[in-house]
């Protein structure tokens, strides 16, 4: 299922507003991951809200460091890394590669599989330049 709005970005603004009336602590909003139509579309939520601000959506390490160093955000979330990379800031640390994450597994009833097997990063492994 497709949802959509007539104007989304008034759209989000108007909910950043709105939740700096109330005092909310954090934002939590999802960048699209097709972002060469809509590159940093956050932005101006970000700006408008005065609370903690985390984007989502396809960031890898550097993608996500620029956003929070640009002030696009001021945390960045990393889900299905993290699913599939129980050692992720270890490897963002190290600029180790980083394990594949498997969609098909997300969200199943297995409580092992997809959720506890994904390996960790060797004991050995060493920076990346």
């Amino acid at each position: 299922m497709e949802s959509g709005d007539s104007n989304p970005k008034e759209l989000g603004l108007y909910l950043a507003n709105a939740l700096n009336k109330y005092g909310i602590l954090y934002c939590h909003m999802f960048e699209p991951i097709e972002k060469i139509e809509c590159p940093h579309s956050l932005v101006p939520m970000r700006k408008a809200f005065n609370g903690t601000f985390i984007a989502t959506g396809g960031f890898d390490r550097e993608e996500g460091n620029n956003a929070v160093a640009e002030g696009r955000a001021d945390l960045i979330a990393f889900g299905r890394w993290f699913l599939a990379n129980p050692d992720l800031p270890k490897r963002f640390e190290l600029n180790a590669p980083l394990n594949k994450y498997n969609r098909d597994t997300f969200y199943t009833s297995d409580p092992v599989l997809g959720y506890t097997d994904y390996p960790f990063l060797d004991s050995s492994a060493r920076v990346s330049s």
